[in-house]
């Protein structure tokens, strides 16, 4: 499909990002630098895009969603949403790791760095035809490898892109891509919550 409409979204650092594809063409792109608030501001966004662009839900073909690795409550909301349009609207949503739609259009090989929290960096390589798995480094401490790159293309665009080019393969549902287990974790004496 020529023509596909393709929306693509990430929330996996601080910033909502989305772009807005009709087959090779970016008809919107938006990457709003934020904190915290991305669950909020996300729906508006993609809202906002589409009137712009003179479309609306049941015009997508596609749904591209970041999966990470990242912020873990800002991955869970980009899923979230993704998995929900998709069963909703009865389109494919094909989840797109943030180092891979970074590293769309790069001459292979290449090495994708992306600063997380603290002193650390995640970071990931691509050869030709593969790539490996997203890892974490500590900054200025990374392991031999292809020289950094910088990215052709934002990251919501590159989710987008890559969301369209795997569209017709059966893809499984967007799950979130964690390289270390939450923060936050349940109490250990608190009491079953029972749902009547």
């Amino acid at each position: 499909m020529p023509d596909r409409i393709t929306l693509g979204f990430d929330t996996s650092a601080a910033h909502c990002a989305a772009a807005l594809l009709r087959g090779d063409a970016v008809l919107a792109s938006r990457h709003e630098p934020m904190a915290k608030g991305q669950a909020e501001r996300l729906m508006p966004m993609l809202e906002e895009m589409l009137a712009a662009a003179g479309l609306g839900w049941r015009d997508l073909d596609v749904i591209g969603v970041g999966t990470g690795p990242g912020n873990f409550t800002g991955i869970r909301v980009a899923v979230a949403a993704a998995r929900g349009l998709a069963l909703s609207l009865r389109i494919p949503a094909v989840g797109v790791g943030a180092p891979e739609a970074l590293a769309w259009g790069l001459a292979r090989p290449c090495r994708v760095v992306i600063a997380g929290k603290s002193d650390m960096v995640l970071f990931q390589d691509f050869a030709e035809g593969a790539g490996g798995r997203p890892q974490q480094a500590a900054t200025g401490a990374l392991p031999p490898g292809p020289a950094p790159a910088a990215p052709a293309v934002g990251i919501a665009e590159g989710v987008a892109r890559l969301a369209a080019s795997r569209a017709g393969d059966p893809q499984p549902r967007p799950a979130p891509v964690y390289l270390r287990p939450a923060d936050a974790a349940p109490a250990r004496d608190a009491p079953p919550v029972i749902l009547a």
